[in-house]
């Protein structure tokens, strides 16, 4: 078992920043995929940022550039920093844990084994 807890969201004005962290526990260590999906209303569940074995990155066009995951072995936490925030990113940020046999992080969010309770971010023009 995996547990999540994200925490960092909140309300910021475009152009702003915000930082996302995600505490795990349990068997961490059994999942090498984390990853960060996003839900606006009306809209599925997509995935913008993962990470595989701690190191390789993905990112979604819509946030390259702009977003940045990383991962605290030390800490069991994965964090999202992301700047130049938009309106368009007002969603429920959630984070994820799962496993890659291919070496790359599903983008499919049903591939994913543990989610968080999600935190929200809304962003105002």
């Amino acid at each position: 078992q995996v547990q999540l807890v994200e925490s960092g969201g909140g309300s910021v004005q475009a152009g702003g920043s915000l930082r996302l962290s995600c505490a795990a526990s349990g068997d961490i260590y059994s999942r090498n995929c984390m990853g960060w999906f996003r839900q606006a209303p009306g809209k599925e569940r997509e995935v913008f940022a993962t990470i595989y074995l701690r190191v390789t990155t993905y990112y979604a066009d819509s946030v390259k550039g702009r977003f940045a995951i990383s991962q605290d072995n030390a800490k069991n936490t994965v964090y999202l920093q992301m700047n130049k925030l938009k309106p368009e990113d007002t969603a429920m940020y959630y984070c994820a844990a799962g496993v890659s046999i291919s070496g790359l992080c599903s983008q499919d969010a049903g591939a994913w084994n543990y989610w968080g309770q999600g935190t929200q971010v809304t962003v105002s023009s």
